[in-house]
């Protein structure tokens, strides 16, 4: 049975914001739309996809698949009015098909799982229709006038999500049914399924509390969240073979690559064969907050190699105390390394970045998501840091410039020690672990994202096939 993904974007997003539909709001370097494209576009289940999307904005959805990263899409078209309309436009452009199931998804879910989707494809193959859903955890409440009418058994309720998958032959049937009643009036497929096809069974696989719908502005910061949190899997260790594949003959600059993090980031990447030149204060007499000290070390690794592909900067400095006990020389040193001098990284890097579709890697801390007492400027500055990064992503996603940042809970460095003394190793992050997630974040191909490495979350593992 051949399977079609139909993406349903034709949404105008009147809750969202009245200028921009949410399919194509930004969140970790995309648009909602690209994010849900990926998800279909990499299941081998899939066969083919198509887009509904409204007129108006039909041209961002071929500007979109005219880059050439979603192959599957075959079909874009125009969208109606009510989502009943970009159902029934699906069903029709696939009308003359045999033995094929249509996948209905909201372009406003890219947190449906691969699990989710293989589930439903397996079970198509038994049943005419299937719903994604989860239990409902609040009290539903049917009400009639502003008055309660009936509360359900709470256990028997369930939330519905998408996809949504259907047989042809059985959601077209549905639809010629449906056609006919005046009180047509659906808010999804298997609503029409189940009034108009009473007999046909309706199959429920389990959804996930992650695979959220976009409706509200605010909905975009929970979305955000979701996809650090999905980035933990860069915890592990891929085998040497991918490594060396990976990075031989690839250029690096360390800015901070003296000790610490900066330090272990560079010996992995020289290690599976990349060309790496580290900058410091104390070994080159780098000053980050310095265009001119930027600039110099840039061009030294342009001259000497030719290209420069990768561009980490973990320089950084912590000074723990009250703010109204910092010197304003402490103060300005804080700001201009912390935050000016990633500000002169970004600007400096851009140049050689763009010509190798290369990456930008900065560092925050955990500390980013909430300011602490007695290292203020470092938290804020970090914060900044985050801010900074997912503004570039955007600004710099049509020249395919990476940018990213990784954000490790507390870590074994010369710099933590000097603040906060000898410390339990095991509650603490080694910078080889962290070293290795930001090896993989340079070897992923996402841009805009708060790689969180945390020490609760810590899976490093060899993959032993790759080193055989």
């Amino acid at each position: 049975m051949k399977t079609v993904a139909v993406i349903l974007a034709g949404g105008g997003g009147t809750r969202f914001h009245p200028s921009e539909p949410k399919q194509f709001a930004k969140v970790a370097g995309k648009t909602v739309l690209e994010h849900t494209l990926d998800v279909f576009q990499q299941h081998e289940r899939i066969d083919e996809i198509c887009i509904i999307i409204k007129s108006d904005f039909k041209w961002r959805v071929e500007d979109i698949i005219c880059r050439g990263l979603y192959p599957k899409v075959k079909k874009i078209l125009s969208g109606g009015a009510q989502r009943k309309d970009s159902s029934l436009t699906a069903i029709r452009a696939y009308d003359d098909s045999e033995d094929i199931a249509l996948v209905f998804h909201d372009a406003v879910r890219p947190f449906v799982s691969d699990e989710i989707i293989s589930s439903c494809v397996d079970n198509i193959k038994h049943y005419d229709a299937i719903d994604v859903a989860i239990p409902a955890v609040d009290t539903i409440v049917e009400v009639e006038d502003r008055k309660i009418k009936n509360i359900p058994k709470r256990s028997s309720m369930m939330q519905g999500q998408t996809p949504q998958v259907f047989k042809l032959s059985t959601i077209k049937k549905a639809y010629e049914l449906a056609e006919g009643d005046e009180d047509f009036m659906p808010t999804d497929d298997c609503g029409i399924v189940r009034k108009y096809l009473p007999d046909t069974t309706i199959y429920v696989v389990n959804g996930s509390i992650e695979n959220i719908k976009i409706t509200h502005r605010q909905d975009i910061f929970t979305a955000d969240k979701l996809f650090q949190i999905r980035m933990q899997q860069l915890d592990f260790i891929h085998g040497d073979k991918f490594y060396a594949n990976s990075l031989r003959g690839k250029v690096m600059a360390v800015f901070g690559g003296s000790y610490g993090i900066g330090k272990e980031i560079a010996n992995l990447a020289e290690r599976y064969g990349c060309k790496v030149y580290c900058f410091s204060r104390s070994a080159t007499n780098t000053d980050v907050s310095q265009v001119a000290n930027v600039r110099r070390d840039l061009s030294f690794v342009m001259d000497k190699e030719g290209k420069i592909n990768y561009v980490i900067n973990t320089a950084s400095i912590l000074i723990k105390e009250p703010l109204i006990n910092t010197s304003f020389e402490s103060i300005l040193d804080i700001t201009n390394v912390n935050y000016l001098g990633a500000v002169i990284l970004a600007k400096e890097s851009y140049p050689y970045l763009e010509k190798t579709k290369g990456q930008l890697l900065n560092f925050t801390s955990s500390s980013y998501t909430r300011g602490r007492a007695n290292y203020s400027l470092y938290s804020s500055t970090k914060a900044a840091i985050v801010n900074l990064v997912q503004a570039l992503s955007s600004e710099w996603k049509k020249s395919d410039v990476r940018i990213n940042c990784i954000s490790p809970e507390r870590t074994d460095t010369p710099m933590r020690t000097k603040n906060f003394g000898i410390e339990d190793p095991d509650t603490l992050l080694s910078a080889t672990q962290v070293a290795y997630s930001a090896i993989n974040t340079l070897l992923a191909e996402f841009t805009g994202l708060i790689v969180g490495v945390s020490l609760k979350n810590q899976n490093l593992r060899s993959l032993e096939d790759d080193r055989k």
